[in-house]
C-alpha cells in the first residue's frame, strides 16, 4: 500500500510537467481551455505541496472563470461542458470538504486536469 501511495506522489509531482498538447490537439468543439488549464494546475501545485488553504482559494478563480464562460462555452459542445463541470464540481468539493482529504483533492484534481486536457475523447 505504501508503494501505490509513493507511486501516486510521484506520478502527480511529475504529471503538471508533462508536455502540453499541441495547438491541434488541444481544439475542441469548447476552444481555447488554457486559462482554466492554468488555474488547475497552479491549484495542483499547491495541493502536491500541502497547501490545501491556498488551494481552496485558487480553485475559486476557476469556478468564477468557468461560470462567467458557459454561455460562450456549452453552447459549442453541451457534452464536452458538462464533462470538464462535473470534474470542477468534484474537485471543488473535494477542497472545500471540512475536514479536506489530501488524497481526495489532489486525485479529483488530476482527474480535472485529464478532463481538460483530454476533451476530444468526450465526443
Amino acid at each position: 500500500m505504501k508503494n501505490i501511495r509513493l507511486l501516486v506522489v510521484i506520478v502527480l509531482q511529475i504529471f503538471p510537467l508533462l508536455p502540453r498538447a499541441s495547438a491541434g490537439e488541444a481544439a475542441s468543439k469548447l476552444g481555447d481551455l488554457s486559462e482554466f488549464r492554468t488555474v488547475v494546475v497552479d491549484t495542483q501545485n499547491f495541493a502536491l505541496k500541502g497547501d490545501l488553504a491556498k488551494a481552496k482559494i485558487r480553485v475559486k478563480d476557476l469556478e468564477t472563470s468557468w461560470d462567467e464562460a458557459e454561455p460562450a462555452l456549452k453552447p459549442r459542445s453541451a457534452k464536452e461542458w458538462h464533462a470538464v463541470d462535473k470534474a470542477i464540481d468534484r474537485a471543488l468539493e473535494a477542497l472545500r470538504a471540512n475536514p479536506q482529504n489530501a488524497e481526495l483533492c489532489k486525485k479529483s484534481l488530476a482527474e480535472l486536469l485529464s478532463a481538460i486536457d483530454h476533451k476530444e475523447h468526450l465526443n
